[in-house]
């Protein structure tokens, strides 16, 4: 039989940014009779492709996923070992795909936390994209929220330090957002978390201020392109306000309510 593809969803205003949560790898492998690392390779060689073609389709020009956060580092050796195998495999076989598709990569959190020859391998392949225009995708390696604002301030501190910048000058939020590891990058219209918790877990303290939530109980391996579309349906349903609106917006909802019914 023929492969059938997915049709487009027609949205009249696709987010610009969306921020993953890649949650569920390892209920999935345990749920297959696999391993617990087989869920995090099977998510980075089969899931991540499809989703970034897709978005490309979308016009969605942003999209981070958080692959490793800072608990991670709490886990076993054995696991941890693991873990770096397949991001050091990614790094060298399953990101090309992507670069051979225009997508620029990026990279936020504290990756020198690893082993030494991943953040060489990363940072090299940040350059090597960085021209690239089709989307961004952005991946949170050794990222927690908490330190990022950690880290935004030392260098906030850094910088007044060396006097390149007063001390009396006041702060903005424009300027606090440049010290952040998403500097450069708009902040995330919508965050997507699968896997059925229904937390943000510390991912993006300041940029998800204004974010859209939306959380599923599909695992991270499982999450196809027809998953991705049920949020960006969900997205294109919601109306953003950011604290402003007319009341009558809300009458007239009521009102088309009441004649619809």
């Amino acid at each position: 039989m023929p492969k059938r593809t997915l049709k487009l969803l027609t949205l009249p205003n696709p987010p610009k940014h969306i921020a993953l949560i890649m949650d569920g790898n390892r209920r999935w492998a345990a749920k297959h009779g696999l391993g617990p690392i087989d869920g995090h390779r099977f998510g980075a060689e089969k899931t991540i492709k499809p989703l970034v073609e897709h978005a490309i389709k979308h016009g969605i020009k942003y999209l981070t996923l958080w692959a490793f956060s800072t608990e991670n580092r709490k886990r076993d050796k054995s696991e941890l070992q693991g873990l770096f195998r397949v991001f050091r495999d990614a790094l060298k076989t399953n990101l090309r795909e992507l670069e051979e598709m225009g997508v620029r990569v990026n990279i936020i959190g504290d990756i020198d936390w690893f082993p030494k020859d991943i953040p060489a391998l990363a940072k090299a392949f940040v350059e090597r994209t960085k021209k690239n225009k089709k989307i961004t995708v952005s991946f949170a390696l050794n990222y927690g929220g908490r330190e990022e604002l950690l880290r935004a301030v030392s260098r906030l501190l850094e910088k007044i330090k060396n006097h390149k910048r007063s001390l009396t000058k006041a702060l903005t939020e424009k300027e606090f957002s440049s010290y952040l590891d998403t500097a450069g990058l708009p902040d995330p219209d919508m965050i997507i978390r699968t896997g059925g918790n229904m937390r943000l877990s510390g991912y993006f303290p300041w940029q998800a201020v204004y974010a859209e939530l939306y959380f599923t109980t599909t695992l991270w391996p499982d999450f196809t392109p027809k998953e991705f579309d049920k949020a960006l349906l969900d997205f294109a349903q919601r109306t953003r306000r950011f604290g402003a609106g007319n009341f009558g917006d809300y009458l007239r909802k009521i009102k088309n309510s009441a004649i619809s019914s």
